[in-house]
């Protein structure tokens, strides 16, 4: 509460993420409802660009305008999903590996996060679809096992700002498309 006894404005928390079309990306969300996290009913699958940031509401605006730049500088491309991936013990995660697609997703990354936002991320950048988090060591596991042999390929033309007021509840506020590639 603010001395006048008022709520202060909840920052937004932004995302941006390159989204996994359809059908994979229903495929693996439901996959990772499946494994025991409820959450991921609100989190569309993606290869994350720049993870969860608070910012101040004023930031917003430039950091769109931002993006949008990034965006008209960056080639789409192709990325392959295949096989799984872990990084435990560090963390408790299993992700799909990202196969074709790493270095333009480390570009596309780096571009994201050289603007008016700026975030120290805690591990290095390691594209990947995370498809559990947090659970115990047995659904790790089996995850990791029924994922092994999953494959998929897309072109990555776009990639999308995500936006939540403290809710945890992941809305697409804006898609950026990507440049077309001259091949």
């Amino acid at each position: 509460m603010t001395s006048a006894g008022t709520v202060p404005p909840v920052s937004p928390v932004v995302g941006v993420a390159i989204p996994v079309p359809e059908p994979w990306g229903g495929y693996l969300q439901q996959q990772r409802v499946r494994y025991g996290e409820d959450r991921a009913e609100h989190i569309p699958t993606h290869v994350t660009l720049l993870p969860p940031t608070p910012l101040r509401p004023d930031q917003l605006r430039p950091f769109r305008d931002h993006l949008a730049e990034v965006a008209a500088e960056q080639p789409t491309f192709d990325v392959v999903l295949r096989g799984t991936g872990t990084f435990r013990p560090v963390s408790d995660v299993v992700f799909v590996q990202v196969a074709l697609g790493v270095s333009s997703c480390e570009r596309l990354e780096s571009a994201v996060r050289s603007g008016p936002v700026s975030r120290e991320l805690a591990f290095p950048y390691h594209p990947h679809v995370t498809v559990v988090h947090d659970e115990p060591d047995q659904v790790l596991d089996r995850a990791f096992e029924d994922l092994a042999a999953f494959t998929c390929r897309f072109e990555a033309s776009s990639f999308r700002l995500y936006l939540h007021s403290g809710d945890e509840v992941w809305s697409q506020v804006e898609d950026y498309r990507l440049r077309p590639r001259s091949d």
